[in-house]
């Protein structure tokens, strides 16, 4: 993962990582409703790991995007893919990257809808400090063994798998940045989610997601939950690894992470064990940065979810299933205003206001005078949800008093109103709320997000972070 350096925009990204054994049982079980998701091999990752760790070993101690480690790395990764049957690219990094930097590393799997792109990535340079045996040896050997086992399971493939491995992050995301920017934004769309990997087995860890409670981290989520882990929202891996190159393109993110050079709370320390007050990877870009720098209990647990999402996206999405990820594109207004439609004007980064998450929000009336605002998206209810549920979280800021609902929030599926709030609902902060879709399941629908004012004293409805999720 690379250092914080100032970036534009909504800080998010992920740092992946694990803790010392916590109150959950140490080994990893799929859950109960994706039995065929393979429990991915943590040897044959490690494996992936001691390989990586002897080309840094021939060639000064690293894997510095610039030198021949990186370049080696990249040719055994390669050759391991181009055996199991993908098709397997190298880009070269033509702009943006430092110079000399080496190529990325792509690879598809050719089955599935090439329509509808599920991609995983994580960056295969280290710093020049040392070998990058957690930072990202981990996330790269995880993607490598799940795709080897892909191969291997060969299953019937719904949706296209694609894989990729990054030059040049810890320069400042530099290989991803340029991936996303050279497609034509006919293939960007294609994408239907990113999922990122970086930093899957710190010593002193803690298990973090990346918009936790996004409809793309739904698989990953609960996948963790199924093995009691209590997983966090990441927070210090913020804007700081390549899924916020896809990020800046509207593309939905998640992924696992561990941890970097923050430092567990008590809390955290309660519920996964580890020691409180210590930074979560000890030799976060440092030459001590090895292979005995690795928890291998995050990592199975990093790489059998991974698994249980490739399933889930890719292999039983369109099986009868109902997969809600990214339905609601920008739900949480981090990438401008589309594809909203209406008073878009009403989304950004308001003074006077705060986010639920990331630095965006829209923030519809709250002026005080007769004034109505509305936003809006048409959205495709999976067909195959016997439950469809959209989630918002809302903050209601009014100076009205009392229960008479002077000014109104409405959300509409269609023409039919869905659910109506006022200034009487108010409250302190931000609270989630849901409104069942389920009788839209196989229908294109318009969702419309509406506040209206009468002639005095104001109540802001701000409004973040909307999904779809099955149940």
């Amino acid at each position: 993962m690379k250092r914080r350096f100032a970036v534009a925009g909504v800080l998010l990204a992920v740092v992946l990582g694990c803790g010392t054994l916590p109150a959950a049982a140490a080994g990893s079980a799929p859950v109960a409703d994706t039995l065929a998701a393979p429990d991915v091999d943590v040897t044959k990752v490690t494996a992936h790991l001691n390989e990586l760790s002897a080309i840094a070993g021939r060639n000064g101690g690293n894997r510095r995007s610039t030198g021949q480690g990186y370049r080696d790395s990249v040719a055994y990764v390669k050759g391991r893919l181009q055996a199991a049957g993908y098709t397997v690219t190298e880009q070269p990094c033509t702009s943006g990257c430092t110079s000399g930097a080496g190529p990325n590393l792509i690879a598809e799997w050719p089955r599935g809808d090439a329509n509808n792109v599920i991609m995983f990535g994580a960056h295969l340079d280290s710093v020049s400090a040392g070998p990058g045996m957690n930072d990202n040896g981990s996330g790269s050997a995880a993607l490598l063994e799940n795709a080897l086992t892909l191969a291997q399971q060969n299953p019937s493939m719904a949706n296209r798998v694609r894989f990729a491995w990054w030059t040049d992050e810890e320069q400042g995301l530099n290989g991803s940045d340029f991936y996303v920017r050279s497609l034509a934004s006919a293939e960007r769309s294609r994408i239907k989610a990113y999922y990122n990997f970086d930093m899957v087995a710190s010593t002193n860890g803690g298990y973090f997601i990346n918009h936790i409670t996004s409809s793309a981290a739904a698989p990953m989520k609960a996948y963790w939950d199924s093995l009691g882990l209590q997983p966090e929202e990441n927070t210090e891996g913020a804007g700081r690894s390549d899924d916020y190159s896809f990020e800046q393109y509207g593309i939905p993110t998640s992924g696992y992470a561990m941890g970097a050079s923050a430092r567990k709370t008590s809390a955290q320390a309660a519920k996964w064990g580890g020691t409180a007050g210590s930074a979560y990877d000890p030799c976060y870009h440092r030459s001590c940065d090895t292979l005995t720098n690795i928890n291998t209990t995050g990592l199975d647990r990093a790489s059998d979810g991974i698994a249980h999402t490739v399933w889930q996206r890719a292999v039983l999405a369109g099986t009868g299933g109902c997969d809600t990820a990214g339905v609601v594109a920008n739900g949480g207004f981090e990438s401008g205003t589309t594809p909203w439609a209406g008073d878009t004007g009403s989304i950004g980064a308001h003074s006077g206001q705060a986010a639920h998450t990331g630095t965006r929000f829209a923030w519809l009336a709250g002026y005080g005078s007769t004034r109505t605002e509305s936003i809006s998206q048409s959205v495709t209810v999976p067909a195959g949800c016997s439950r469809a549920t959209l989630d918002y979280w809302l903050h209601i800021d009014t100076d009205e008093s009392g229960s008479t609902p002077y000014d109104r929030f409405t959300v509409k599926a269609g023409g039919t109103t869905l659910a109506t709030l006022s200034n009487a609902d108010a409250g302190s902060g931000y609270v989630q709320r849901s409104v069942d879709l389920t009788a839209y399941a196989g229908q294109t629908v318009t969702l419309t997000f509406t506040g209206s004012e009468d002639s005095s004293l104001q109540t802001g409805f701000v409004l973040d972070d909307v999904s779809l999720r099955s149940g």
